[in-house]
């Protein structure tokens, strides 16, 4: 068996960047958009998805549109909500509060934020209601980093090792049977 493809794309910079944006609605500027739009001219997809936050659905809708396909938005791809430390820089926020959650997300999220095993839940569930055909996904860092603890099995510790910059594709293979799982095939920044 071959597999089927995923991409996970990270949107483009939003004009504010360095800061914890979470379900903030910010979009991405127009350079932004067109770096997602230079990345997914090589990536071979039937079907796009995306975040219904600005920041991602404004590029995931252009590149429909050069691709003449039909975009799904779905909140569930939506980056963690990081609660009390929305729109903070994390320079300003309190360097141990800080470490507790890089260091365990699930049991130290941010205050009043979501807990780690929520958004990787909720990524979960929508890469089980996926179609067996090569698919883009343009959405956050947090839910790229979720996918793979789903898919590949990296523990809430190891998915900061992986450095996804604004438009960067991470590309899967995706392995049928359940649990579904998934192969690295690559990484574009």
């Amino acid at each position: 068996m071959q597999g089927v493809l995923l991409h996970l794309m990270r949107h483009g910079a939003p004009a504010q960047t360095g800061r914890l944006l979470g379900h903030g609605d910010w979009p991405s500027t127009e350079a932004g958009i067109a770096a997602c739009r230079v990345q997914a001219k090589v990536l071979e997809m039937a079907a796009i998805h995306s975040s219904d936050l600005a920041r991602a659905a404004l590029a995931a809708e252009a590149i429909a549109q050069d691709r003449g396909l039909t975009l799904r938005t779905d909140a569930r791809w939506r980056e963690l909500d990081f609660g009390a430390w929305y729109g903070a820089d994390p320079a300003q926020l309190d360097a141990t509060a800080l470490a507790r959650f890089h260091d365990d997300p699930d049991a130290c999220p941010p205050p009043g934020g979501e807990r780690w095993s929520v958004l990787v839940d909720r990524v979960s569930a929508a890469l089980a209601d996926l179609s067996a055909e090569p698919t883009l996904i343009v959405t956050h860092g947090g839910a790229m980093r979720a996918a793979l603890a789903s898919l590949c099995g990296f523990d809430q510790r190891q998915i900061w090792a992986i450095d996804l910059p604004y438009a960067a594709c991470l590309t899967l293979r995706l392995w049928p049977g359940e649990p579904r799982w998934g192969q690295i095939v690559g990484l574009t920044a």
